[in-house]
C-alpha cells in the first residue's frame, strides 16, 4: 500500500494533472532572472552589475557567494560611489534611489 502512496503523491506534485508547482515556476523565473543579469551585467549594464552583486550577496536565483558579489559591486562602484549603500539590499533594491540620497546630503 505504501509505494502506492507515494506513487499518488509523486503524479499529484507532477504535471500529471497538467499542472506545475507554483514553486518550480518561481524557482525557474527566479534561475532565468540571474542569468538574463549576468548576460547584462557582463555587457556593462552598471544597474545590472549591482543587481548581479545583490543576487550573489543574498543567494537570490544563485547559491550565496558573498565574494562573487563584492566582485560585481567593486565593478559598478567604478561608475556609481552609492553601489555599497545598496550591496547588502535584497536584489531589486534600486542604488538610484541612494544616489538621490546622495545628492541631498551634498
Amino acid at each position: 500500500m505504501e509505494s502506492t502512496s507515494n506513487t499518488n503523491n509523486k503524479e499529484s506534485s507532477s504535471s500529471s494533472s497538467g499542472r506545475v508547482r507554483l514553486s518550480e515556476v518561481v524557482a525557474d523565473c527566479v534561475k532565468r532572472w540571474f542569468r538574463d543579469t549576468m548576460k547584462e551585467a557582463k555587457a556593462g549594464d552598471v544597474s545590472m552589475q549591482v543587481l548581479l552583486g545583490q543576487m550573489y550577496c543574498s543567494g537570490y536565483g544563485v547559491p550565496k557567494d558573498p565574494q562573487k558579489g563584492r566582485v560585481w559591486l567593486t565593478r559598478a562602484s567604478k561608475t556609481r560611489s552609492s553601489v555599497w549603500k545598496v550591496g547588502d539590499k535584497r536584489p531589486g533594491y534600486n542604488a538610484s534611489d541612494s544616489d538621490s540620497d546622495e545628492m541631498e546630503d551634498s
